[in-house]
């Protein structure tokens, strides 16, 4: 790795992403994540551009936004999130017309992380594949659903020491995972993210208040949507709280005792 003034002399925003990471090792332990993730993104939202797929789109500008932010990529954050507002409002001539630019913004993060790193491009390897291959647990569990690879490591390093952390990719695995432990007591607490990729969460507190599971697994929503919209229908469900993101160890820690201690009251 190269010195931490690198990135600050090319535009990174490091002290703010420091406050999210708590210190410089943990940055550099999971900024390879991030590498392995916005390539991924950059293609689909290309894909989803070709298909004039505004909703998708929209879901994917979003988790780009917010990656990138949480790593000090301002620029890129700023422009994903101009990418996000303009396909939620079905905008598909602003997509089209300004997509190239956001291409060139993220090779150009890319390269950077790179000579960061002082190597080439980081390969996806199985090591990166959180999800066990068994949904049945057989400990206390905290269950984290986010579709960004690096909320979901995040908090799994946060808590590992501490208690064991399931991880869900979207609404899809969230739910089978909940499904393959109805019968058990082993989920303590959710953390759901909202805007999510195949199925949402509010699918799954749906499927939760229909089988009547969230006094029994308590949950807690991590968003990056604030709108009174989104909070409000969040709230017409019995979920503990709601954490903004980005958000940094000490908020996390809160919301995750918080959820953990309803399941106790209502116990």
């Amino acid at each position: 790795m190269k010195s931490i003034k690198f990135l600050e002399k090319n535009g990174v925003d490091i002290k703010k992403s420091l406050e999210l990471f708590g210190d410089i090792n943990t940055y550099n332990d999971t900024i390879g994540e991030f590498l392995v993730g916005v390539h991924t993104k950059i293609k689909q939202l290309i894909s989803f551009m070709e298909n004039k797929d505004m909703q998708n789109y929209a879901i994917y500008a979003h988790s780009m936004k917010s990656d990138a932010r949480y790593f000090g990529f301002t620029k890129l954050g700023d422009m994903a999130y101009e990418h996000e507002l303009k396909s939620k409002a079905g905008d598909l001539y602003y997509v089209s017309t300004h997509i190239n630019a956001l291409i060139e913004e993220t090779n150009k993060t890319i390269i950077l992380i790179q000579e960061y790193m002082n190597g080439g491009e980081v390969e996806e390897t199985e090591g990166n594949i959180l999800v066990e291959d068994s949904d049945i647990l057989d400990k206390q569990t905290i269950l984290v659903v986010d579709d960004s690879n690096i909320v979901r490591n995040f908090v799994k390093r946060i808590f590992s020491e501490k208690y064991n952390v399931g991880v869900a990719k979207d609404g899809e695995e969230a739910i089978k995972i909940i499904k393959a432990n109805m019968d058990n007591n082993f989920i303590e607490a959710i953390l759901l993210d909202l805007n999510m990729p195949k199925v949402d969460g509010f699918t799954v507190l749906e499927f939760m208040r229909q089988n009547e599971l969230l006094d029994k697994m308590p949950v807690s929503i991590i968003s990056g949507d604030s709108s009174k919209e989104t909070i409000d229908k969040a709230y017409t469900y019995e979920i503990v709280d709601m954490l903004e993101k980005p958000f940094n160890e000490q908020s996390v820690k809160r919301i995750v005792d918080k959820t953990m201690y309803r399941k106790e009251v209502v116990i």
